[in-house]
């Protein structure tokens, strides 16, 4: 039973049932509006709205149950049925089934011997289509085929033909099918096959040619055979060709070019250690003839893979190279033999490539400036050889027993002399045992420079001229400066220096035979304008200045030393009354010496003795003077006046011949008019003419005296303390103050003059 409602809800039920019918019947997504409206009623209103809620489903639950109990006793009828239905629907499978495979075992047979007709008939139809398109694509396989056989064979150019034959009349009969289009995409990758394998083949040739080309150039070098019979150029040809067919011959043509330019630049690269072997310079030759060589086949048996003009420019930058490589490398040369070999060989270089047609003007001219370096060569060799000669030595003339001896030196060097001759054995040449070996050995040189002037295809008066100047250098730069170095030696003494001054007049007067030498060797007379002289009249008077003066020095040297050995007492009261041993060793030494000075020309003995001479009174004079000799007394001055004395007589008794009148005396007459002056005390005499042309005393120079006076007066106030009681003493020492005061004044006057 229902709950009345309250006076105070009457209002509001009504509109609760709205509400819930909203609920009932709208879509979930409005419900919310509709239920806020529950809360914006008046209080209490969500109590009785959830009142009425619940009353309103249990009104629903209530229909829900009656239903239900309505319709309960027809659901269990209807399953009471299927149950009873059931039992015959199985039943009813299993007969379908078993009359369904019933079916299918009945009529495998059927299908299989259907199919197989049907498969039959199918491969009937392929099979005679398949002999059909095989009828019409087996020309194409065949041709396919004899390309496959021709690429094997390496018969590339029919290959080609193959290609073309495929392109332009198979394949449009068989472009549908996919093997023609495989066929087709694989003929460009052919022939690319084809380019590189032809390629392949040249780069082997030029592989081949280029480690090669030193036995072709060799051989052509040679002249044996010809390129052809030693190289097979089928490779080049055969690339050319197919270049030629592929339509690409201008790029076979620029391959070709780069890469011989590359091999030509590879080939004139010379190995560091060339210059030390002929060998490293003739595979060097070679290489580069045989790489020419082939270059110059090739231009003349194919049409425009080289032209003249590419050969050519190959060529000058070839000679550029080859010149420089040559230049830089004989300068290491220092052997003669070497660089004759190195010239030998460029010759034969030069003459092979210009038979070749290639020009070798500059190589010739090369070959000049190599032969100024071989003959700098043989200077340094022969110099070490006149060193030899030299030191071998022994500066002694030549002595000889008999006829034979003396053929045997004759037939060595021109000497002659009637006077010599008509002597009896046995007898001594002139000159020492290094003449007649130094002429040999101009002559030995004369025919080395000879050497390498041959093949040169030179005129004879250019040879002469060459020989000339060469030997010129050796006279005037390697055998002089040899002579000079000898001269200078600390061992070569006074008697060697004569010898050489001998050697070297004998080897002046040889020159003129070497100049018939080299006019008998070149048949150019010596009268033609142009012929260079021989400079040997200059080269041995050089070294015979150096030697003369030498000789000057090595005496005055000398006579120092003797010098040296003076032990004066300089204090003595009295002089020995004989001269002074160190000098008179001198005088001695000086007499022998000059003796060996006789074969000497006249004025260099002259001259010698005279520096002698002249260097003895200089050394003399600087000795009284010294600035370290405080005190001289009257007695050493009377000991060093012996000594003079026996240099006048030494220089009176002409050591040396050709001296006129007292000239050789005239060496002490300094000294001589110092000791007078001294010696007789002839003070007023040399004041009163000191100045006149006609003086007594006119050597003397005033300072000299002073030097020498005051050394005198310390001595005199030194030996005599008590000579202020002795009258003579005392004036003989204001004497010598009254002369030093004068002397003096004169000194300071000429100074002041000055």
């Amino acid at each position: 039973l229902a709950t009345p409602p309250s006076p105070e809800g009457l209002g509001t039920v009504p509109e609760h049932e709205r509400i819930l019918q909203e609920i009932e019947s709208t879509d979930t997504a409005c419900v919310g509006p509709t239920l806020r409206s529950v809360y914006d009623d008046q209080p209490n209103a969500h109590k009785k709205f959830m009142e009425k809620l619940d009353a309103c489903i249990r009104n629903h639950d209530k229909e829900i149950e009656k239903m239900c109990n309505f319709h309960h006793q027809g659901f269990v009828d209807a399953i009471t049925e299927l149950l009873k239905v059931r039992t015959d629907a199985e039943k009813l499978k299993v007969q379908v089934t078993d009359t369904n495979r019933r079916f299918q075992d009945a009529g495998k047979e059927v299908i299989i011997q259907t199919e197989d007709i049907i498969r039959c008939r199918i491969q009937q139809r392929n099979i005679t289509t398949v002999v059909e398109k095989l009828q019409l694509c087996l020309p194409v396989l065949e041709m396919y085929s004899k390309l496959k056989e021709q690429m094997t064979a390496k018969r590339y150019y029919s290959a080609l033909k193959t290609m073309e034959q495929l392109e332009n009349v198979y394949f449009p009969r068989v472009s549908q099918y996919r093997f023609c289009q495989l066929m087709i995409e694989n003929l460009p990758k052919l022939r690319e096959d084809i380019k590189e394998i032809s390629m392949s083949d040249l780069k082997d040739f030029l592989e081949s040619i280029r480690k090669h080309s030193d036995k072709i150039g060799e051989t052509a070098m040679k002249q044996i055979l010809t390129v052809q019979d030693l190289v097979d150029f089928s490779p080049v040809y055969r690339c050319l060709h197919i270049y030629s067919v592929l339509g690409d011959e201008e790029t076979f043509e620029n391959y070709y070019r780069k890469q011989r330019k590359k091999q030509a630049r590879l080939v004139l690269q010379p190995q560091s250690n060339m210059h030390e072997t002929v060998d490293g310079y003739r595979r060097y030759f070679t290489q580069i003839v045989g790489f020419f060589v082939v270059e110059d086949h090739i231009l003349h048996v194919t049409q425009g893979l080289v032209t003249r003009a590419y050969t050519d420019e190959l060529w000058n930058m070839a000679l550029s190279k080859i010149i420089a490589v040559l230049r830089a490398h004989s300068s290491y040369c220092t052997d003669p033999d070497l660089v004759l070999e190195l010239k030998n060989l460029i010759v034969i270089f030069a003459d092979t490539l210009q038979g070749y047609g290639f020009p070798v003007n500059r190589l010739f001219d090369l070959l000049f400036e190599i032969r100024d370096q071989y003959n700098e060569t043989l200077l340094k060799k022969w110099a070490g050889v006149f060193r030899d000669i030299f030191e071998e030595d022994n500066y002694s003339p030549i002595p000889i027993v008999n006829e034979e001896e003396y053929k045997a030196v004759i037939s060595k060097f021109p000497f002659q002399d009637p006077d010599f001759e008509k002597q009896s054995f046995p007898k001594k040449f002139p000159m020492s045992q290094s003449v007649p070996h130094i002429y040999i050995q101009v002559k030995e040189f004369i025919y080395a420079s000879l050497k390498f002037s041959e093949s040169l295809h030179r005129s004879s008066t250019e040879i002469d001229d060459m020989l000339r100047k060469s030997t010129n250098l050796l006279l005037t730069r390697t055998l002089s400066s040899c002579l000079l170095n000898l001269i200078r030696k600390p061992h070569i003494g006074l008697t060697e220096l004569v010898q050489i001054i001998i050697n070297t007049t004998h080897l002046e007067q040889a020159c003129k035979y070497l100049e018939d030498f080299i006019t008998n060797i070149t048949n150019i007379s010596q009268e033609t304008v142009h012929t260079t002289r021989l400079y040997g009249l200059s080269t041995f008077k050089d070294a015979r200045h150096a030697a003369e003066g030498e000789i000057y020095t090595k005496l005055n040297q000398k006579i120092d030393e003797f010098v040296q050995l003076a032990d004066y007492d300089w204090t003595m009261s009295e002089p020995d009354g004989r001269a002074s041993g160190y000098l008179m060793d001198l005088i001695n030494f000086l007499r022998s010496i000059f003796q060996v000075f006789t074969h000497l020309p006249g004025k260099v003995a002259q001259t010698a003795c005279m520096s002698a001479c002249q260097h003895l009174s200089t050394s003399l004079m600087q000795m009284l003077l010294d600035s370290e000799l405080k005190q001289i007394s009257m007695g050493a001055v009377q000991q060093f006046n012996l000594d003079v004395i026996q240099c006048e007589l030494f220089a009176s008794s002409e050591p040396v011949p050709g001296f006129q009148g007292d000239t050789l005396q005239l060496a002490f007459i300094d000294l001589r008019q110092l000791l007078d002056l001294f010696m007789v005390w002839d003070w007023s005499t040399y004041l009163a003419d000191y100045g006149q042309p006609a003086s007594k005393y006119l050597r003397v120079n005033p300072n000299t005296a002073l030097t020498l006076l005051e050394k005198m007066k310390d001595t005199s106030k030194k030996n005599n303390i008590f000579a202020q009681f002795r009258k003579n003493d005392r004036d003989k020492q204001k004497l010598i103050e009254t002369v030093v005061k004068q002397l003096r004044s004169l000194v300071n006057g000429m100074s002041q003059h000055t």
